[in-house]
């Protein structure tokens, strides 16, 4: 089988590389990356000691997809992965736009003429922001929790989030440039008659994420735990008690392989793909387990609202669950020592990922 990979060098897309040819014999994987986030060099080497095919080429360039090799499936890994993406200094609206949609445009065409099947890997901020802010929640003394005694909306249940919970906006920009790429993706699908996969992650994290906010929260927070960096509980009465789920990208992998093996034409398409409860926690939780391993580090507390921010999002995988016999298997106690592992073992990380 033949793969071709954007964002080949990003931490998702190296990741999913070294995965995957574990998984599949006679696997042939191309990629192709611009290369401008720091600490993509370092994956780029990697690559090419593991025997892939790597173009330096821009998405939104229809040239550089030009005399790009066919393959039998792509993965779209590519996208700027902030959800302040376009609000905050540093990268304009224009520019999440053109890199978040304009560059799917060329993928699919990449895949019709090919004829190659899209794995598109979109994002559990595609739901609905108030929705998520109205869901209803009790606290506990490290975090939120979901009242399921309490009647749930359309796509909620006691395991989280699933894919029919509410996209009415506001989303964010990121979420909608997302969202309008799942609806693209789909219809090129059924014009040109080639199978999409549309998977909404929730946070992935595990050792070599580049250690920024945007890239991943866990992550970032041990690195900057450990480094005695300034940390904040931004709103939500500034007590971290704002939860996420992370998913291992190796558990993504399997995910990945067994839909680019599946022969299914018909039936669902999308599905919400995360940690699930299991791996949820809080920031304050996070920092307690920090504290336990590097010694207490204490963050500040930040009252302001953040624009898109949300107390609480875990990701429901019943659907994918069902349909590929698939759930991860990787605890978060274990991905949130591999990060620290690989944080203690690299000790300039977080400036050699642009900190």
């Amino acid at each position: 089988m033949k793969l071709f990979i954007t964002g080949i060098c990003g931490f998702v897309g190296s990741s999913l590389v070294e995965c995957l040819l574990e998984r599949q014999e006679n696997l042939s994987i191309c990629g192709i990356d611009n290369l401008m986030r720091s600490g993509s060099e370092m994956n780029r080497q990697r690559l090419r000691q593991m025997g892939v095919n790597f173009i330096h080429g821009d998405l939104r360039a229809a040239s550089d997809f030009q005399d790009l090799p066919a393959a039998d499936w792509a993965i779209d890994a590519a996208a700027n992965p902030s959800v302040l993406a376009g609000v905050q200094a540093g990268f304009a609206s224009r520019q999440l736009f053109e890199h978040n949609l304009a560059g799917l445009v060329n993928v699919l065409e990449y895949c019709k003429s090919h004829r190659a099947g899209l794995v598109l890997l979109s994002s559990s901020r595609v739901y609905s922001i108030p929705a998520l802010c109205s869901l209803p929640l009790r606290e506990d003394e490290k975090a939120f929790r979901l009242d399921d005694s309490k009647p749930l909306p359309l796509g909620a249940t006691s395991r989280g989030i699933g894919p029919e919970f509410s996209t009415a906006p506001p989303i964010s920009l990121y979420g909608s440039t997302k969202l309008a790429s799942e609806i693209i993706a789909l219809e090129y699908g059924c014009a040109f008659d080639f199978p999409v996969w549309i998977d909404r992650c929730g946070v992935l994290a595990g050792p070599g994420q580049f250690g920024t906010a945007d890239q991943g929260i866990f992550s970032y927070w041990i690195n900057s735990h450990l480094r005695r960096r300034s940390l904040r509980y931004i709103g939500f009465g500034g007590t971290g008690k704002q939860v996420r789920d992370a998913l291992h990208p190796r558990d993504l992998s399997r995910l990945l392989d067994r839909q680019i093996r599946s022969e299914r034409s018909s039936g669902r398409r999308v599905y919400a793909v995360g940690g699930g409860l299991q791996n949820a926690m809080s920031l304050a939780e996070l920092t307690a387990w920090c504290d336990l391993r590097f010694g207490v580090h204490a963050p500040q507390a930040d009252l302001r609202p953040r624009t898109y921010d949300i107390p609480w999002l875990v990701m429901d995988n019943r659907e994918v669950e069902s349909d590929f016999a698939w759930q991860p298997e990787i605890p978060m106690e274990d991905l949130l020592t591999q990060i620290a592992c690989h944080a203690e073992r690299n000790p300039d990380w977080l400036k050699r990922s642009g900190q």
